[in-house]
């Protein structure tokens, strides 16, 4: 793949759309941990990273629209994280929305979800076991 320094290097690039950019990238970044990388326009869209992941922040514009608080579910992005429980009281301190607290799951992870203030949700998870899919119903597909 050919390197661009205009678009993250991360092979899929979530793009959510928020009626502030701003606002919407300085929750993000104090809050959940993401740094900002591009900012295009005063609010026009916004490149953020988090290790090797990466995600797009756009604008409201023809037909991008924020979903609103209250909305019925469409999508929720996962993001890998090193300590569930502590990015879980770092994302309540300031302020998160706590949907769910951190949970362990019979397939080796550590999840909690959060909302973010726009009506976005998250969830964060942390790998606390090898476990083998077909302990707990899965089936590997490919390694």
């Amino acid at each position: 793949m050919k390197s661009n320094r205009s678009v993250p290097r991360a092979t899929v690039i979530p793009e959510l759309v928020y009626p502030d950019v701003r606002r919407a990238v300085a929750f993000l970044t104090e809050v959940f941990g993401f740094a900002e990388r591009l900012q295009i326009g005063e609010d026009h869209r916004s490149q953020l990273t988090l290790g090797d992941g990466a995600l797009l922040v756009a604008d409201v514009f023809g037909d991008r629209r924020a979903p609103r608080v209250g909305d019925p579910v469409s999508q929720s992005v996962m993001v890998r994280v090193d300590d569930a429980r502590a990015h879980c009281e770092r994302a309540r301190s300031h302020g998160a929305t706590i949907l769910a607290e951190p949970t362990d799951y019979p397939y080796g992870e550590r999840q909690y979800t959060a909302a973010d203030p726009f009506g976005h949700r998250w969830t964060f998870t942390e790998s606390i076991a090898d476990v083998d899919p077909a302990d707990w119903g899965g089936t590997l597909l490919a390694p």
